[in-house]
């Protein structure tokens, strides 16, 4: 555990002018300041979180590479963006199951962005199948998801109806019509920039913990 700041207040100054300036002259212009301000922090940030994850579950990886890691990359895929931008404005941070296959697997993540910075955990937009799982656990045990239902305000999308195989006067329909299993906890861009950023986050991924744990386990992965 460190004491000394990992991200600089001017990450959120890069990541502004990076928004008024979404092309690729100026990103090639401006590459070594988002070494400098994102990718390098990430790293060591992802490294020195490794010890804080390794106590919420043995089975979630801190993968300090700068690509294909636990660090999202800033390029945005142009060909599914109906604005056509290179580049995302935000900075963000996963860490997967080492189970997962893709991002649809229960994570915790960090989101760094101007105005809006969390940590999140859960499953977010989970295939069909997945889904059923999750919906199938809950109704199994009622009593291990009201402990997390509880604790724990949820996010994301629901159907408008019931989902097929599923009663509609069970008393978590409301949870059963999800399609995303998600929460967050909100940090202020002083806390990302603060000395007490990890322990910060890691108290914010162990009040996630009971989502983590009740996905994790319902679609078959070890926790």
């Amino acid at each position: 555990m460190t004491d000394l700041s990992i991200f600089q207040p001017e990450l959120f100054v890069f990541l502004r002018q990076l928004k008024r300036n979404n092309n690729r002259e100026w990103f090639a212009k401006n590459k070594a300041r988002y070494q400098g301000l994102v990718v390098d922090p990430a790293m060591s940030f992802i490294g020195d979180f490794a010890t804080h994850l390794a106590k919420l579950s043995p089975y979630f990886v801190a993968d300090a590479r700068p690509t294909r890691g636990s660090l999202f990359r800033i390029y945005r895929d142009t060909r599914f963006s109906p604005d056509g931008l290179p580049y995302k404005t935000h900075v963000g941070i996963r860490f997967s199951h080492e189970g997962g296959k893709d991002v649809h697997a229960p994570v915790f993540y960090f989101h760094m962005e101007p105005d809006n910075c969390f940590a999140a955990a859960g499953v977010w937009h989970p295939e069909t199948p997945v889904l059923t799982r999750i919906r199938t656990a809950i109704v199994a045990n009622p009593q291990d998801w009201k402990k997390v239902s509880g604790k724990l305000e949820l996010e994301g999308e629901s159907l408008t109806r019931p989902p097929k195989g599923f009663s509609s006067d069970h008393p978590f329909i409301a949870d059963l019509k999800r399609k995303d299993f998600v929460a967050s906890v909100a940090l202020t861009e002083e806390q990302v920039c603060g000395p007490k950023l990890l322990r910060d986050f890691a108290a914010a991924c162990r009040a996630m913990k009971p989502l983590v744990e009740f996905t994790t386990k319902a679609v078959g992965l070890k926790f």
